[in-house]
């Protein structure tokens, strides 16, 4: 007779015995961990550098992947916003797409300037001297995180309400294609740009002005009032910005050395003239002001304008005060200045130094001064 067989136990699942879990999902909770505290951090970067490195430097691999990277993409960049000779690494200014006023423009005119623009405070600076506020509207537009000049509701666009400039420039009957810079001139009846050079804004500006009024562009004086400026512009104007965006130590090293010594000739001559053209203040003193005004807090730190400061030339220091003194920047250039870092402004800088008495009223007219006396040819 067969015996009956056991009947078996029932199935129990327990635990493995012990405190410890198996190492992958300890590895897994102890991951998970520490990505969240890096979801909790208030600088995730930091945090994660930590999780794959600790406090120790990064490796070296990556440091040379990251310089490499940022050197190709800087100079990448630079190409479309501060294009270079290839051959010298010099920097070379694009040509304004409206470089002249053409035919005559109505009389609803609008003008588009940027503060931090050098260029466009030329136009700023004239428009207020021939007292033109009130038959000159202006939009003034601020560098956008994308590098272009852009509308906000604190500064909008007056005329047509648009995010960007370049979108005003669009407006034209022929579109647009190219850099939409500042100053620009825009005819709002005509719905086109009159000019977006500089240069001949502000001597169009002087036309506009009452005739028995102050006159930057006197008849008699406009040959040396343009060869001043042939001078100041190639030397000073872009000669900085030639020393900020120079993409090779020679090019940079060139511009530099023509930047002081065309500072070094315009201190001897405004030794013993009030202005460039003797008593009379001209276009070409505005051109000149726009550039030394933001010298010692921009262009000699940011622009590595670093041989000297405005205020080691007594004479142009001073004459940067006067034309200051006469009419009622620094924010972010981003392939210079990518972290907006913002120096302490200099002492000279200041409103109160820059009130100072300059005393050049003493001066007598230099007038008949020759200008190849003060290098200019």
């Amino acid at each position: 007779m067969w015996a009956t067989p056991p009947q078996p136990l029932p199935l129990q699942l327990r635990r493995p015995p012990g405190p410890s879990q198996p190492r992958h999902l300890s590895l897994t909770r102890r991951l998970s961990s520490r990505l969240n505290r890096i979801s909790a951090s208030q600088d995730p970067l930091t945090a994660l550098s930590r999780l794959l490195w600790g406090r120790a430097l990064p490796p070296g691999q990556l440091v040379i992947a990251v310089r490499h990277g940022w050197t190709s993409a800087w100079k990448l960049l630079m190409r479309q916003l501060a294009p270079s000779d290839p051959a010298t690494g010099a920097f070379t200014r694009t040509p304004a797409g409206f470089p002249a006023v053409v035919g005559t423009p109505s009389t609803r005119l609008h003008l588009y300037v940027g503060l931090p623009c050098p260029w466009a405070h030329r136009a700023l600076v004239v428009r207020a001297l021939l007292g033109l506020e009130s038959r000159l509207p202006v939009s003034v537009a601020v560098p956008g995180d994308d590098g272009a000049w852009s509308f906000t509701p604190d500064s909008p666009d007056g005329l047509y309400g648009k995010r960007k400039l370049r979108e005003v420039y669009a407006v034209r009957s022929g579109g647009f294609e190219g850099r939409a810079s500042v100053p620009m001139l825009w005819d709002a009846d005509r719905r086109e740009v009159v000019c977006n050079e500089s240069i001949e804004i502000i001597k169009f500006l002087c036309g506009l002005a009452d005739t028995d009024g102050l006159d930057l562009w006197p008849p008699e004086l406009r040959q040396e009032i343009d060869r001043w400026y042939g001078f100041i512009y190639t030397s000073v104007n872009n000669g900085v910005y030639r020393c900020g965006f120079a993409q090779s130590q020679e090019a940079y090293d060139a511009a530099a050395s023509e930047l002081f010594g065309a500072l070094d000739r315009l201190e001897a001559h405004l030794a013993g003239a009030r202005y460039l053209c003797g008593d009379r203040l001209t276009l070409a003193d505005v051109c000149l002001f726009t550039t030394l005004i933001r010298f010692d807090l921009v262009y000699n730190t940011l622009f590595r304008c670093t041989r000297r400061k405005l205020t080691e030339y007594p004479s142009l220091h001073a004459y940067t005060r006067d034309i200051y003194q006469m009419a009622g920047y620094f924010k972010t250039l981003f392939p210079l200045n990518p972290g907006e870092i913002q120096p302490l402004t200099p002492a000279s800088c200041d409103n109160e130094s820059l009130l100072t008495p300059h005393g050049r009223e003493t001066l007598s007219s230099a007038a008949g001064t020759p200008l190849q006396a003060a290098g200019v040819s």
